[in-house]
């Protein structure tokens, strides 16, 4: 598959051009991509009118993806999640406030997203005991009676599948239940782009959903910031006609070229028997959890890339991460509960042997836990109003009765215990203390008498 992007670009820098445009490097190398890193001359397109060599690539992507439209974003799936949401408005045919129904589990980037497009938001909180406050598993039948309680179909329904633990919903079904309803389904596919290169294609837009965004950065080889808002080939409305001026709305008019380049060396990637290197990874990793949980390890059931470790009694998930870097690997989010490790392709076979061993034999017993509250929290304010009010930080326990401000949340894994506009009850408070969470950005001098 060709490249037209990255040729460009090394067409580019082999010229020797004196650069009497941005950026202010000039082409001189600091950190040593330099040459690379170039701004929209003549010849290299543009990102949110692409007609030319970005147009190609996204194309060439939309292929891959069998989408019925891929576009590029440079700034991670937050910018594809803002675009979803206006492209969801676009689309709608009710009149008055939007509403979405969002499974509870949302990165902020949602939360925020609702302020700038004064959402109203529906939520769906998890079926069953809550045991981390990554996972919202939602049923269809659940998300049929949400949507029958309602006097009219919302602009869309919104999910997160895979969830930062690696769980997955039934995309099939949901968007079943939503296009039954009049409704379109928004999945956050942040972690799970490569899901349509599976043996089984499990990617949101294969299983029928409309529109998704995929990180690729997060699971396939492309710098950080690069993602896809991805449109289905049978999504309804004019969602494919404008997926760029979404795009635009939230996005630099800068994008960075290097990140472009990548995307587009990332499509040669994926033509190249990557389907093959992903199932040996696939094998490789049932391998690793299997041998794992014959050293005494609770491994959870997670999509294909993702090794989910429960931690035992006794132990801390922060802690469980202490020890493996100690022996020299770096997970990718530890809380509490669990540890969670990513792996690709580009994970060679021969260290699956050094993380077995990082893990070692262990020694503690598991017992089960009293599952968290999920925190329902009363909304008394719209989140955009809440966003845009004056406010202030307080101490965890000085804010039952507050109104949240802006939420409260590290990255990772970016999901609020309590959403702007909501006042905090006494389970906000215990999730905010199980989290480590010691102050709460609240509505200045709002209290009760709201």
């Amino acid at each position: 598959m060709n490249t037209p992007i990255a040729d460009f670009v090394r067409g580019y820098e082999k010229k020797n051009m004196l650069r009497l445009h941005m950026p202010g490097h000039k082409g001189k190398s600091f950190l040593g991509c330099e040459a690379y890193d170039i701004t929209e001359v003549k010849g290299a397109d543009s990102l949110y009118e692409a007609e030319g060599i970005i147009a190609e690539s996204e194309a060439n992507a939309g292929k891959l993806f069998g989408t019925g439209r891929t576009v590029y974003s440079t700034e991670g799936s937050s910018q594809c999640i803002r675009a979803m949401l206006y492209l969801a408005l676009t689309n709608q045919k009710r009149v008055g406030k939007p509403v979405v129904v969002a499974a509870r589990n949302v990165h902020k980037a949602f939360v925020y997203a609702a302020a700038l497009l004064d959402i109203e938001v529906k939520w769906i909180y998890p079926e069953g005991d809550m045991h981390s406050l990554c996972s919202c598993q939602i049923s269809p039948r659940k998300l049929e009676e949400t949507l029958e309680q309602l006097e009219e179909p919302p602009v869309a329904v919104y999910v997160t599948s895979p969830d930062y633990l690696g769980g997955q919903l039934d995309i099939k079904e949901l968007a079943e239940v939503c296009h039954r309803n009049q409704t379109i389904l928004l999945v956050d596919n942040a972690h799970g782009a490569y899901l349509h290169f599976l043996e089984e294609k499990k990617h949101p837009i294969d299983l029928g959903a409309d529109i998704c965004c995929d990180s690729a950065h997060k699971t396939l080889p492309v710098l950080t910031g690069g993602a896809y808002l991805q449109i289905g080939q049978n999504a309804h409305g004019e969602l494919e006609k404008h997926a760029k001026s979404a795009m635009a709305l939230f996005g630099s008019t800068s994008p960075s070229y290097l990140i472009l380049s990548s995307l587009d060396l990332c499509n040669q990637y994926l033509s190249e028997n990557y389907e093959e290197k992903l199932q040996k990874t696939v094998v490789d990793l049932k391998r690793l959890r299997k041998e794992l949980r014959n050293k005494g390890w609770r491994v959870e059931n997670t999509e294909p890339l993702k090794l989910t470790v429960k931690v035992p009694d006794g132990m801390k998930g922060r802690e469980l991460a202490e020890q493996l870097r100690k022996k020299q690997i770096e997970c990718e989010y530890a809380d509490p509960e669990y540890v969670v490790c990513m792996f690709t392709p580009e994970i060679e076979e021969s260290v699956y042997q050094r993380i077995l061993e990082a893990f070692g034999e262990n020694l503690y017993t598991y017992v089960d836990k009293i599952p968290l509250n999920a925190a329902k929290c009363e909304q008394v304010m719209s989140i955009r109003e809440a966003i845009f009010t004056e406010h202030e930080e307080v101490q965890v326990s000085e804010a039952v009765g507050r109104i949240c401000g802006t939420p409260t949340v590290s990255c990772p894994p970016a999901i609020p215990i309590v959403v702007s506009g909501e006042r905090i009850n006494e389970e906000a408070i215990q999730l905010f203390e199980h989290y480590g969470i010691t102050t709460i950005d609240v509505i200045k001098g709002k209290g009760e008498e709201i």
